[in-house]
């Protein structure tokens, strides 16, 4: 019993899968900060980007969000 703890605990095997699913981690919630803390900021620009590209074709794209048809 006390080989197999022993084993058991210097083993490394799956390791690395541990460390990328840590660093994914990490990086998802580095993008869900940034997109909380910037978001308002990221709809601001596309919604001046469809109003640029609205004008430029003559076309009405919205913004209200309502899918009215």
């Amino acid at each position: 019993m006390l080989t197999h703890l022993k084993r058991l605990w210097t083993e490394e095997d799956g390791q690395g899968m541990v460390e990328y699913g840590l660093i994914l981690a990490l990086v998802a919630v580095v993008v869900i900060g940034a997109l909380s803390f910037l978001g308002d900021n990221v709809a601001g620009i596309f919604e001046h980007i469809t109003d640029e590209v609205g004008d430029e074709t003559g076309e009405d794209f919205g913004g209200d969000g309502n899918d009215d048809g």
